[in-house]
Formats: C-alpha cells, sequence, structure tokens
C-alpha cells in the first residue's frame, strides 16, 4: 500500500499583538522529512514576540516527530518567557505533552573534583546527621536488652538458634583459613628477626601472645563484620524495603526486639567460642613455621607457648572479642534499619554496616588495649 500523506510544512504568521501562530500542515511522522526549526526558535527568541500559538486544522499524521519539535519550541518559550497557547492542538498532543512535562528531566551525573577541605566537611556534616539516629537505636537496644533480662523477650526462640548457627558453625571455615595464615605469616616475620640472634624459640612467645590479645579476636571481628554484619544489614534492610518492618509495628511489636536484639545477643555469645577457635588455628599457624622452617620441635615450641601465655592473655582476647560482636551486631542492625526502600538502599546500607563494623573494631580495639595497660593486665 502506497502512503500518499503530504510532506510536513510549516508555516508561520505574525499578528500585530505580538502572537506568532504556527500553521502545522501535511504529515508530522518520523518517516517523512519534517522542517527545520531553527528560524522559529530564532523568531521566538524576538523581543517583539509574547505569544505563541498553533493552527493543527490542516495536521494529517503525527508521531513523536512532532512530539519533538513541539518540546523543542517549548522549551525556547520558557527560556524567553513567551506564552505558549496548545489549545488548537490535537487532545492527544496535549496529553503527551503534559505527560513529557511532569516528568523531571535526567541530568547526567558527571563527577566534579572537590577539594579534601570540602570532602572533610561533608563527612562530618554526615556524622554529625547520623550520630542522633545512632544513639536512639543504641537507647532502643539497651532497653530491649533490659526487658530481656526482666523476663519479657519479644522474639522467637527459633530465630535466635538459627542467628547462633550462622554466626558459629557456618563461619568457621573461613576463620579457620584466615586464623592459621595470620599465624603463619606472623611466625615467619618474628622468624626472620629473631634468627639473627639465635632466638628462634621465642617465635612462640610471639605468636602466641599476638595471636591471643590481638590478631586473635581482631581477624574475628573483621571476618564477622565482613560476613555476618553484612548478612544482617542486608536482611533487616530487604525487610524494611519490602515493609514488612513497618507491617512489624502495626502488630505492635518493636523491631528492635523482634530483630535486632536476638542478633545482636547471638553473636555476643559466640564470639567468644570463635576467638578461642582462631587462637588455637594461629598457634597450630605459627607451629607449622616452626617446625618445618626453623627445625624447632613441636613438644618445644607447645611448651614455650604454654610457658608465654596465661588465662589473662587469653581472657583480654574473650573480652574484646565480646565487644567487637557488640560492635559488629550494631552496625549491621543500625544500617538495615534506617535503610531505605529500595534494592540500591539495600546494597548501601550492606557497605555501610561492613565499613562502620570494621572502624568501630579498630576504634574500641585501640580503646581497650589502653584500658588494659591502666589495669596492668
Amino acid at each position: 500500500m502506497v502512503d500518499r500523506a503530504t510532506a510536513a510544512e510549516l508555516n508561520v504568521a505574525r499578528a500585530d499583538d505580538g502572537t506568532l501562530t504556527v500553521r502545522l500542515d501535511g504529515d508530522w511522522r518520523l518517516r517523512h522529512p519534517l522542517p527545520a526549526s531553527e528560524d522559529l526558535l530564532a523568531a521566538i527568541g524576538g523581543p517583539e514576540v509574547k505569544r505563541l500559538a498553533f493552527d493543527a486544522s490542516r495536521l494529517d499524521k503525527w508521531d513523536s516527530g512532532l512530539l519533538v519539535f513541539l518540546r523543542r519550541l517549548s522549551g525556547a518559550c520558557d527560556e524567553n518567557g513567551v506564552e505558549l497557547d496548545l489549545e488548537e492542538l490535537p487532545q492527544g498532543v496535549r496529553r503527551l505533552l503534559e505527560i513529557a512535562a511532569e516528568v523531571p528531566e535526567v541530568r547526567s551525573r558527571r563527577a566534579t573534583s572537590k577539594s579534601w577541605l570540602a570532602a572533610i566537611g561533608e563527612s562530618v556534616a554526615g556524622a554529625a546527621r547520623t550520630a542522633p539516629e545512632a544513639l536512639r537505636f543504641v537507647g532502643e537496644v539497651t532497653l530491649a536488652t533490659l526487658r530481656l533480662v526482666g523476663g519479657k523477650p519479644r522474639f522467637r526462640r527459633v530465630d535466635f538458634w538459627w542467628t547462633v548457627q550462622q554466626v558459629s558453625v557456618q563461619a568457621l571455615p573461613i576463620v579457620s583459613l584466615l586464623s592459621f595464615l595470620v599465624g603463619l605469616i606472623l611466625a615467619y616475620v618474628g622468624a626472620v628477626q629473631l634468627r639473627q640472634f639465635g632466638a628462634q624459640i621465642y617465635v612462640a612467645d610471639l605468636v602466641g601472645l599476638a595471636v591471643a590479645r590481638e590478631m586473635g579476636p581482631m581477624m574475628t571481628g573483621i571476618i564477622m563484620a565482613g560476613r555476618t554484619g553484612a548478612a544482617f544489614a542486608a536482611s533487616i534492610g530487604s525487610m524494611q524495603a519490602n515493609e514488612e518492618v513497618d507491617a512489624l509495628k502495626t502488630l505492635a511489636i518493636p523491631p528492635i526486639d523482634f530483630l535486632v536484639l536476638p542478633r545482636m545477643l547471638a553473636l555476643v555469645l559466640m564470639m567468644p567460642a570463635l576467638v578461642l577457635y582462631a587462637d588455637l588455628l594461629g598457634i597450630l599457624g605459627g607451629a607449622a613455621i616452626a617446625v618445618s622452617a626453623m627445625g624447632l620441635g613441636a613438644v618445644e615450641y607447645f611448651e614455650q607457648s604454654r610457658a608465654a601465655l596465661d588465662l589473662a592473655d587469653f581472657a583480654v582476647g574473650l573480652v574484646k572479642g565480646s565487644v567487637f560482636g557488640v560492635m559488629v551486631a550494631i552496625a549491621g542492625c543500625f544500617h538495615g534499619i534506617r535503610c531505605g526502600r529500595s534494592s540500591a538502599a539495600v546494597g548501601a546500607a550492606t557497605t555501610s554496616a561492613v565499613v562502620t563494623g570494621i572502624v568501630l573494631i579498630i576504634v574500641s580495639d585501640a580503646l581497650l588495649t589502653v584500658i588494659f595497660d591502666i589495669l596492668g593486665i
């Protein structure tokens, strides 16, 4: 079938009252060449034009080509303060133009270079905005813990034991691997220096004390921040995005009691066990280097480790592990609770939970080390 529609034409008539009338003739579809609009745009920018009207009585067929043309004219009218009259256009054209005007224009977000001072200022301002929410969240968690101590738990036991399994047994493989490698690295680095003085036997002291007091709890905390803290933020954030947290509030179930408290308790209770396990694997990693590369006997190495360590060293690591568990749980649950309503917000909350958890672990470890040194432990 041959398309016999006439070509698109554009005629402009100027009135004495400053009205510019555009007559649209023919077929305004993209399959046909459309008239150029540069001269009309230049005319709209003239000082004598006050109003732009249309005459569509001879308009035949149209598609998005006409809409693009009209949007261009509309933008020129907005820039020059010209009144735009669309009454004579077809109803479908007017409706589509209204829809296009309601949708905001997508602007490309190009990365702009900022000075280091501006970046620091934005970070400080963001932290200042987040601090009141964090303090409120910690207060609510404290009140929920007091309610639990008073014998009024508001969570299901099955959720608690399921979380215990997630943060204990299923975390053993990654804790085993990294703890063993950390002990191996500490022994190797110490051996390089101590071998110069013929004091290889003190590698056992170095590895044992470092693992029991610092590296065991810290590496376990960082592992749990990247694994469990991120999981807490993702699960609670997904519930927030799906409005499940709002549903709990509607049913008069406190989300802090139901979602946060079982996760925090499970992590706090399991962290000491994971820290002890990490200590054992770290000492075994040091023994592997001492026996294979330094010529020490296994019995000699473990006897020297037993003499260098006492219960206070392990107690320091256990206390740090429990504190790190609280920090990881609070960071993960806090960012999950304050998550937005989109999938992108869930991803951002997960990332923030990991970063915040690791920062809190480092800061609390420094504070606890100073406190234990003052106490002489």
